[in-house]
């Protein structure tokens, strides 16, 4: 039989071994308020956040170990500093100190604190609670074994002690949880700009298959219309031409299911598919900085927006920019800078993608907006795809505007021109 740990196990054990060794020093670390006369000892708050973190059935367990190293530990300095020191006096000085940390560990256990610890008020009082009556018991065994008396004003003393304790444990603990919300919201955010951007890339995708259905539905005429003309002259001929014709219609039966589906995940739209051009330009530019950064590219991003605009369909205005910002920063070599600007004219909107890389051949500009042809390859030779400006191209002929592409002096300007309403209706 073959045992093994649970990585549960090894991560309690692990934090258990932690607390043994923090607990105790913390105990030494003390504060003083007001004079060296009063001090608050920092092991209680350190013991809580390792109870906090750790497995239920662990937490007595842990309580024992730590209060032991408590008293091993006080022990251990008594018998360095003070050679002459017994050691089972030393021992019996130090040992209301365990009772304190196991009835501490205790009573976090019995309360059950990690069932409501988003409740900081009830947390609170809890740790006040435990640390009175743990102190109130650490007091009862100091006077049953060396008939040690207290006064009101020491008892005051404790109290106040708890108090800043308790205060000491929220403020960590409401730090702990601000940061563990900041850390949700930053995921949550990078979720919904990943699905944006995939459902953007959807988008993209139907305009091609949309041209494909026109494409296939020409196609089924146009042989359709060569089996009518061979019909009369050579009838296997026209089988033939007939059979085509069948195939061109089933793929575009299919390419219209196809583009159904797609169109269910698209179209139907909610406030939540309509953003500021500000969000969408922003979204772009870290999108496309993550992008360079992966890529081992230094590329600055700028960008300007003039004009009043309305909010803008999110996929749309994506497959648009996008695609001409990472083709940018694929243009870029080394390092450099892409900047985006957004002018509205009226009833017209017009988006201006710049990079500083290498200007276009004369003899290019009229082709790279064909699908397949690339000017782009990667260290090891291999060409990019050919895509990216040809959806941008098929995209902007679908919502009647036009693209230029202009060589400047230091790099390469993309020019778009675009009725607004297409962004603002249904896209």
């Amino acid at each position: 039989m073959i045992l093994y740990s649970h990585p549960f196990l090894k991560k309690n054990r692990l934090l258990i071994l932690l607390m043994m060794i923090s607990v105790p020093a913390a105990g030494e670390l003390k504060i003083y308020p007001f004079s060296e006369a009063f001090r608050i000892g920092l092991g209680p708050p350190v013991m809580f956040f390792f109870l906090l973190f750790l497995k239920k059935e662990f937490i007595l367990r842990a309580g024992f170990l730590t209060a032991s190293a408590v008293l091993l530990f006080r022990t251990g300095i008594d018998l360095v500093m003070f050679h002459h020191e017994s050691i089972l006096l030393s021992l019996q000085r130090h040992f209301p100190a365990f009772i304190y940390y196991f009835l501490y560990a205790y009573l976090f256990d019995r309360l059950g604190i990690k069932r409501y610890r988003d409740r900081s008020i009830a947390v609170g009082f809890s740790v006040l609670s435990i640390d009175l009556l743990s102190n109130a018991a650490e007091l009862f065994i100091d006077y049953l074994l060396f008939a040690i008396t207290f006064s009101f004003g020491d008892v005051l003393e404790i109290v106040f002690i708890a108090l800043v304790r308790s205060f000491i444990v929220l403020s960590f603990l409401n730090m702990l949880k601000l940061n563990e919300a900041h850390a949700r919201g930053k995921h949550i955010t990078e979720q919904n700009e990943h699905m944006l951007m995939l459902v953007s890339n959807l988008y993209e995708e139907t305009v091609y298959l949309k041209k494909t259905l026109n494409d296939a539905e020409e196609a089924t005429k146009e042989s359709y219309q060569l089996y009518r003309s061979f019909k009369q002259m050579d009838s296997r001929a026209s089988q033939q031409a007939l059979k085509l014709a069948g195939k061109i219609h089933e793929i575009k039966k299919d390419n219209q299911r196809i583009f159904a589906g797609l169109s269910n995940v698209i179209i139907k739209e909610s406030p939540k598919d309509f953003m500021s051009v500000q969000e969408l330009v922003q979204l772009t530019v870290r999108i496309n900085e993550k992008y360079a950064l992966s890529l081992g590219k230094n590329i600055i991003f700028s960008f300007v927006v003039s004009g009043d605009h309305p909010p803008y369909h999110v996929y749309t205005f994506l497959s648009l920019i996008n695609n001409l910002v990472s083709n940018a920063v694929e243009a870029i070599e080394e390092a450099g800078s892409v900047r985006i600007e957004l002018i509205r004219s009226r009833k017209l909107i017009e988006l201006h993608v710049f990079n500083s890389g290498r200007p276009i051949s004369e003899k290019y500009k009229h082709l790279i907006f064909d699908p397949g042809f690339t000017t782009k390859y990667d260290k090891q030779g291999n060409p990019s795809t050919g895509i990216g400006l040809a959806h941008v191209k098929e995209l902007i002929n679908s919502l009647n505007g036009d693209i230029t592409v202009v060589n400047e002096r230091d790099g390469v300007l993309f020019v778009i021109n675009l009725p607004m309403h297409e962004l603002i209706q249904k896209g």
